[in-house]
C-alpha cells in the first residue's frame, strides 16, 4: 500500500471497507493479500468479513458516531460567537484576552450550562475558533511614532551599523536580521569580546 492520509474521514474508511468487500465477494484473495492491499490488519478483513456475511455491504456502511450531544442548541452556539466577536472587555473581563475558562464563564454565566474548559476547544475550532497567541505590545506604544521611526530614522541606523565594523549589541541581533557585512551570521565570538570591555 502507497501514502495513506494521516486522518481518515468516515466516508474514506468506509470506501475501504467497501473495496474490501469487493475482494472478499470476487473470492480471489486471501485475507492476507486484502488486508495489504487496503492498508488494515488481517483481523479486520475477518471482522469485516464476517460482517458482510451477517449484514451484508450495509454492515459495512458508515454509522454515525454516538458521542454525547452539544449542550448548547445551534442557535446558542451562534449567539456565543456573536458574544465572543464583540471581545472579552465587552462581556465583563479585565482583559481583551479569550481564555477557555473565561470562555466556560460565559457560556455558564449567559446560558445557564457548565462546560469544562477542555471540552471547549474542539467545540469551538469546528466553529471556526482557533487559539491565538497575542503579540505582546507595551500599553505606552504608541503605533503613529514607531512607524514615524522606522521610515525616519531607522534607514540611517541601519546604515551606520552596517558601515562600522564595530560588533552589534545582542539586543540588536536578537530584535532584527541584520549585521555588518564582515559578520557572519550568528557570530558569537565578536559579542563575548564586546561583553568583556
Amino acid at each position: 500500500m502507497g501514502w495513506q492520509p494521516r486522518r481518515w474521514t468516515p466516508a474514506q474508511l468506509e470506501e475501504r471497507r467497501m473495496a474490501a468487500a469487493r475482494l472478499l465477494d470476487a473470492g480471489e484473495l486471501s485475507q492476507a493479500e486484502i488486508a495489504r492491499r487496503v492498508g488494515v490488519s488481517r483481523a479486520s478483513v475477518t471482522r469485516w468479513k464476517r460482517r458482510l456475511q451477517r449484514q451484508g455491504q450495509q454492515g459495512l456502511r458508515h454509522r454515525p458516531s454516538s458521542g454525547r450531544p452539544s449542550y448548547l442548541t445551534a442557535a446558542q452556539w451562534r449567539r456565543l460567537l456573536r458574544l465572543l466577536e464583540r471581545g472579552a472587555l465587552a462581556a465583563g473581563f479585565a482583559t481583551e484576552r479569550w481564555t477557555l475558562p473565561r470562555i466556560a464563564v460565559l457560556i455558564e454565566r449567559t446560558f445557564g450550562v457548565h462546560y469544562h474548559c477542555r471540552s471547549l476547544g474542539a467545540a469551538l475550532r469546528a466553529r471556526g475558533w482557533s487559539p491565538q497567541r497575542p503579540i505582546p505590545r507595551a500599553r505606552e506604544r504608541d503605533e503613529a511614532l514607531v512607524q514615524a521611526w522606522l521610515r525616519r530614522d531607522w534607514p540611517r541606523v541601519k546604515k551606520t551599523l552596517a558601515a562600522t565594523d564595530a560588533p552589534l549589541s545582542s539586543w540588536t541581533r536578537r530584535v532584527t536580521r541584520f549585521g555588518p557585512a564582515s559578520a557572519p551570521v550568528g557570530h558569537r565570538s565578536a559579542a563575548r569580546r564586546s561583553s568583556g570591555g
